[in-house]
């Protein structure tokens, strides 16, 4: 596979017109995403943006005791780092590998140039950014009102879409931290998932044997965000 189409596995690059994608193809540079990287630290200035390919991103805010609570993932449908052409020089909050993989990195002041353009690519970053907004919005009501295991369902529904398997490597741990539940109840929902052939559990390796029984039982967040990034990208989900 050449470089251009690796980097088109991300969605955003690979809806790109023929002059946008040439100014920035040149800089695009690959990366590997190792499992538990930080990439981006809370309130760190912000050198380079970052289009997950095969690996998923985490973006988590710290408590003041230092536990993470995960506010929303980025995979291969978006970009990591909307602070940048949102008016700010850092992120306020901590983004750590949570698929290991790969990605496509590109200098900030490259990306900032391209946004200012007001053309293709602002348009495209800011529908991309609201779409984000309502997968962080509805993290926030799921977390709040709804079951330990209808939220493991959104977020592994969510993690799947992102990831070219539908298996990901990822700690119990991590998990009990992504979701801030407890670990028991973490361990619950999960075994409850699988004892009904949704999902199976083996080691650090979570695999979805069955979609649509998992899109059954979740509650309705996870079809608000995918509706909403439908409606606002449209061209990402023919891809």
């Amino acid at each position: 596979m050449t470089n251009e189409h690796r980097a088109k596995e991300n969605h955003l690059l690979r809806v790109l017109p023929d002059a946008e994608w040439a100014r920035l193809a040149a800089s695009l540079v690959p990366v590997d995403m190792p499992l538990g990287q930080i990439v981006y630290e809370s309130d760190a200035y912000l050198e380079n943006v970052y289009f997950p390919t095969t690996s998923v991103v985490s973006m988590l805010r710290l408590m003041h005791d230092g536990a993470p609570a995960e506010i929303a993932i980025v995979g291969n449908e978006g970009i990591v780092g909307i602070a940048l052409f949102m008016g700010g020089e850092t992120m306020p909050n901590r983004a750590i590998v949570q698929s290991a993989g790969q990605a496509y990195r590109l200098d900030a002041g490259i990306l900032k140039e391209e946004f200012d353009r007001a053309g293709p690519v602002q348009r495209l970053l800011l529908r991309y950014t609201q779409a984000l907004i309502t997968q962080m919005a509805q993290t926030v009501v799921c977390n709040r009102h709804h079951s330990t295991d209808q939220q493991m369902c959104r977020w592994l529904l969510l993690s799947v879409d992102r990831l070219p398997l539908n298996e990901q490597k990822i700690t119990r741990e991590s998990i009990v931290n992504m979701l801030g539940v407890p670990r028991a109840g973490m361990t619950e929902a999960a075994m409850k998932l699988q004892d009904a052939g949704l999902i199976r559990c083996s080691g650090d390796h979570i695999e979805v044997l069955d979609r649509q029984g998992l899109e059954k039982r979740a509650c309705d967040c996870y079809g608000v965000v995918k509706r909403e990034s439908a409606r606002l990208l449209p061209d990402l989900q023919a891809i």
